[in-house]
């Protein structure tokens, strides 16, 4: 995919590119949802684009590709979620739209690359204390324990 390029995410960006994917992700066919939030995940490794990414409103529907998408889409989209995270306002940002929880979830229960995804997205999210306190309050040490227990396959 185009997006794993460092040069190419900068220019993905440039041409509004970001919008289009955040709309496939919230319209899109669930092959075209699973590829859109792969995509959103590599471009957010670039910190301009973790910014444009949230003020495009990208956060929102990516939550809820973890809530309800296909496995690939789960394991997709808290991946990028993970990379989003890495970013002090986005961290505030995804907690307030409710993505806690459903991180917590795919934790618990997610395939092995959606589990690593979201523990990745709880362990940036946890660099804000307020996150700290909701990510215990939602239950979420448990399930993160048993996955340092029995790891993933």
């Amino acid at each position: 995919n185009l997006a794993f390029n460092d040069d190419n995410k900068v220019l993905i960006a440039a041409a509004d590119g970001i919008g289009p994917f955040i709309e496939l992700v919230r319209n899109g066919a669930r092959v075209a949802k699973e590829n859109a939030a792969g995509a959103l995940g590599n471009l957010a490794f670039n910190d301009d684009n973790k910014v444009s990414i949230a003020a495009a409103g990208g956060i929102g529907p990516l939550i809820e590709l973890v809530r309800s998408g296909t496995s690939v889409a789960t394991e997709n989209a808290a991946g990028a979620l993970r990379n989003l995270a890495f970013n002090a306002t986005n961290m505030v940002s995804i907690a307030a739209a409710g993505g806690i929880g459903p991180l917590v979830e795919l934790v618990r229960s997610g395939t092995s690359a959606a589990k690593e995804n979201a523990a990745g997205a709880l362990r940036n999210l946890a660099f804000n204390d307020d996150n700290k306190v909701s990510i215990a309050a939602v239950g979420g040490i448990g399930p993160l324990v048993e996955l340092v227990r029995s790891g993933t396959s």
